[in-house]
């Protein structure tokens, strides 16, 4: 099965007057839809955009594995995990194991825009000591193992008229940073998503040069 959900039915929330603005593929905050609060182990997908300037303030997690990559501008981090501070940059993956507890801070200190895409998964068990880190210019193709969640993030940037397999795993989701994409003979687009169950021999094909993140979920 291929459920596909479009970008223009993304949750809208953040916090637009203090140069915030996130679009939430899963339940989120003050939104609930008890029919759209998880595929497997991915509990959000969110588009943020921050203005220069803007940013979360510090605040928990627990029980959380945090993946974040970059599309435009660039993120400052700071966490709880070890007084870690990173400018994290396009190409670059981040990942925030928040365990039993970790706090951290987000913001642009930029002077140009940012564009994140932030992507939360439930750990295979709860708890456990904080972790972080930064996996710098990965190259396409590259698996990005987060053994807590049980999951690989596969990053891919097809050219023009390039096919990419689906991992053949029992659970697939896949989100557009970029591009025109087909796949089952379904147009997909920036911010688009399709969260795929039990497909084998798929293939992803590149109408435009794209960039997809794609994680290959346990069952």
């Amino acid at each position: 099965m291929i459920d596909v959900r479009r970008a223009a039915d993304r949750y809208a929330g953040g916090d637009p007057d203090a140069g915030i603005t996130t679009r939430h593929a899963f339940s989120f905050g003050s939104f609930y839809d008890p029919d759209n609060i998880r595929f497997g182990p991915v509990l959000a997908c969110n588009e943020e955009s921050l203005a220069p300037g803007a940013g979360f303030d510090e605040h928990p997690h627990s029980h959380t594995e945090i993946v974040t990559w970059v599309v435009e501008g660039e993120l400052t981090h700071e966490d709880s995990t070890g007084g870690h501070t990173a400018a994290v940059r396009p190409g670059d993956v981040q990942r925030l194991g928040a365990g039993s507890g970790a706090r951290h801070v987000e913001r642009n200190d930029a002077g140009v825009p940012l564009r994140f895409v932030q992507m939360w998964l439930a750990p295979l068990t709860a708890g456990g000591e904080p972790s972080y880190e930064v996996v710098r210019d990965i190259a396409d193709g590259t698996p990005y193992e987060v053994p807590a969640a049980g999951a690989v993030l596969h990053v891919r940037r097809p050219g023009a008229g390039e096919r990419v397999p689906v991992p053949e795993a029992e659970r697939v989701y896949l989100h557009v940073v970029r591009g025109d994409l087909r796949i089952d003979g379904q147009e997909l687009g920036p911010g688009d998503s399709a969260r795929i169950t039990g497909e084998k021999g798929l293939e992803i094909t590149a109408g435009s040069p794209g960039e997809l993140l794609i994680w290959e979920l346990p069952a």
